[in-house]
């Protein structure tokens, strides 16, 4: 889908000379992440907004010229709350995780593996990438087992989420295989058991477990606030594993955060050098991130 400019992309009033400076600024990042991947978990606004699909599209085609190995997994709770809503059903949430039962695996199959990606692989095509889609299933990518989820509060208590798995092993091959023949791999959160069943896995921890497995440089999480908020609606511009674990025990960190923060910090211990929660509603916020030393958003530190 085509997207008119609209006037804030007009950059005539730039000289010459200062966009030059611009792009010579971005060199040093450009050459210190040549060659490293970078996952990105794209989901909020940032997948909504026709204006900001196109931005995200180029900057990721940006980053894949420019030599680094972009890695797109994406949601869709926006797109799998609007088709469940036609079959009269409505979504239920347990600590951030989606009760899947059997009726809604459908829909989220549908609209996760069908609608959204190819939304996506098309946008970055149309950008000038060579964008692929893949499911958990696609060269055996992600293994996954039904999740037990327990109660934040009292461990003994554990809910059963349905159709919701947690990752038993990932097997990146598929996806460096895509990456060595110049290619964007797009992934969508689902994943197959032992039994062939199918396993609608958070895309937040998916995009934190395949950074962990590819050694990725960066990861970054775009979501629909400026980064991780104090109880004050200050952004934290930098958070330790011992903040984390205060802000999760204090309640700060709620509701879809909590799969979130605690996926990024699991990356951060695991060797991932980066992780960072950015704004997805800022156009162009990957490239700001990645070739600005302007911090966006909040960086998770392992320690």
């Amino acid at each position: 889908m085509s997207v008119p400019k609209s006037d804030t992309h007009d950059l005539s009033h730039i000289a010459a000379r200062d966009k030059a400076e611009i792009l010579s600024q971005a060199l040093p990042y450009i050459r210190k992440f040549h060659g490293k991947t970078i996952v990105i978990k794209y989901g909020g606004n940032a997948m909504t907004d026709p204006a900001l699909q196109q931005d995200f599209a180029e900057d990721v085609v940006l980053l894949k010229l420019v030599g680094m190995n972009p890695v797109v997994v994406h949601g869709g709770g926006p797109q799998i709350e609007d088709a469940l809503a036609k079959i009269g059903k409505k979504g239920t949430f347990i600590q951030g995780m989606r009760v899947t039962d059997e009726e809604t695996m459908e829909v989220v199959e549908w609209v996760l593996a069908g609608q959204v990606q190819q939304d996506i692989v098309g946008l970055i095509n149309v950008a000038g990438g060579k964008a692929v889609g893949l499911t958990g299933r696609d060269g055996g990518l992600i293994r996954a087992r039904k999740l037990r989820l327990l109660d934040q509060k009292d461990p003994s208590i554990e809910h059963d989420v349905g159709q919701v798995g947690e990752i038993e092993s990932i097997d990146p091959s598929v996806v460096k295989a895509l990456q060595e023949d110049r290619f964007i791999p797009v992934i969508s959160p689902l994943g197959f058991g032992r039994d062939n069943e199918n396993y609608n896995i958070n895309a937040d921890v998916v995009a934190g477990k395949l950074a962990e497995v590819l050694k990725a440089e960066k990861l970054m999480m775009l979501t629909n606030t400026p980064g991780v908020l104090d109880k004050d609606g200050n952004l934290l511009t930098e958070l330790s594993a011992r903040e984390i674990d205060d802000l999760f025990a204090d309640g700060t960190l709620s509701g879809g955060m909590l799969p979130k923060i605690a996926s990024a910090l699991d990356a951060a211990k695991n060797g991932v050098n980066s992780v960072h929660v950015i704004d997805g509603r800022v156009p162009h916020a990957m490239l700001l991130e990645v070739l600005t030393d302007q911090a966006y958003g909040t960086m998770i530190r392992s320690h």
